[in-house]
């Protein structure tokens, strides 16, 4: 989503964004549908633990993963760990009750996936949200622990992604709340305008991508998307004619310069080091007074709406930013 010689690593994906908001209106049509139906599309307990192969992963987990977040359990029959560990993640995608979906790979039977992954050793337990895959953890761990991770899944898959789960049904039938259950959501109004956007910050066209965002923000000021495309597109564009040699040797050689510390802390930012990105701009306003430090201190908001308000590191920033300033 950005050009190919701008790493942006570290920095909100707008596809997981744009995944996120899609998911929770799905969920919320799932749940009307649901109601006016009387609790038709809910889905056996039986379904909360299926089998996965590399066709169906598609379909399986990254489609359902818009809906509830997919706990992939990699074991194999040989593997001794695995089989004191598979049956606890079974037993627990049924007590939680639709909160998570637990996916069994078999990695004898799906190299490929097991190369995807990363995974280096069994038993190991990822999951994907969103669309977006998250390591939990490998090898063996107690149920307590096991617990914790899995209420840190959840929390953060419906406070982030909106993502509620899946409505749970003893008497349904199994099978019967597959992927296609839930309808797909309208297409939203703007949707063409961002997907123009993106498709400007896939070319480089970032005053393309920015025009599009504005004109999105300007009909819907509070589209979160939108925001965040905007953000990252403007920080593109200024980091896109600069030489990052002038611009580190200038922000080396003049450590209380405002513009200097501020362009360095763009080429921070794209470069994926956005602690490193924060605390110079912090320090900076340390060292400067009147209108120096409030250009920092705005463009260091700036900055934060690049990442996004719900961002631990942006929290950490923000207190760091009170402390300097009174």
């Amino acid at each position: 989503m950005q050009p190919r010689n701008m790493s942006m690593s570290g920095v909100v994906d707008l596809a997981a964004v744009k995944a996120a908001q899609e998911a929770k209106a799905k969920a919320e049509q799932a749940r009307a549908e649901a109601a006016r139906n009387g609790g038709a599309g809910a889905v056996s307990p039986a379904d909360l633990v299926i089998d996965v192969d590399e066709a169906g992963f598609e379909s399986e987990i990254l489609q359902r993963s818009t809906e509830v977040p997919v706990v992939i359990d990699f074991w194999a029959e040989w593997c001794e760990p695995c089989k004191q560990l598979s049956p606890v993640l079974e037993r627990l995608a049924v007590e939680y009750d639709g909160r998570f979906l637990l996916a069994r790979i078999d990695v004898d039977a799906n190299q490929m996936l097991m190369q995807q992954f990363g995974v280096q050793g069994i038993p190991a337990v990822f999951a994907v949200v969103a669309g977006q895959a998250l390591p939990l953890f490998q090898g063996a761990a107690s149920e307590t622990q096991i617990r914790q991770t899995l209420d840190q899944l959840v929390q953060v898959a419906e406070e982030r992604f909106g993502l509620t789960g899946l409505t749970v049904d003893p008497d349904a039938e199994p099978g019967g709340g597959g992927p296609d259950a839930a309808a797909e959501p309208p297409a939203g109004p703007h949707d063409a305008a961002l997907e123009a956007a993106v498709r400007a910050l896939d070319a480089g066209d970032m005053g393309a991508a920015v025009e599009a965002y504005r004109g999105v923000l300007a009909e819907d000021p509070g589209n979160s998307e939108a925001k965040l495309g905007l953000a990252q597109a403007e920080l593109l564009q200024r980091v896109q004619a600069a030489d990052p040699q002038a611009v580190r040797r200038d922000a080396a050689e003049r450590p209380g310069d405002a513009e200097a510390q501020i362009a360095a802390a763009d080429l921070d930012l794209v470069g994926g080091h956005v602690e490193d990105a924060f605390g110079r701009l912090i320090d900076t306003v340390r060292r400067t007074t009147g209108d120096d430090r409030d250009a920092v201190r705005l463009r260091l908001l700036k900055l934060f709406d690049v990442i996004g308000a719900d961002d631990p590191r942006v929290a950490a920033a923000r207190r760091a930013l009170a402390r300097a300033l009174f």
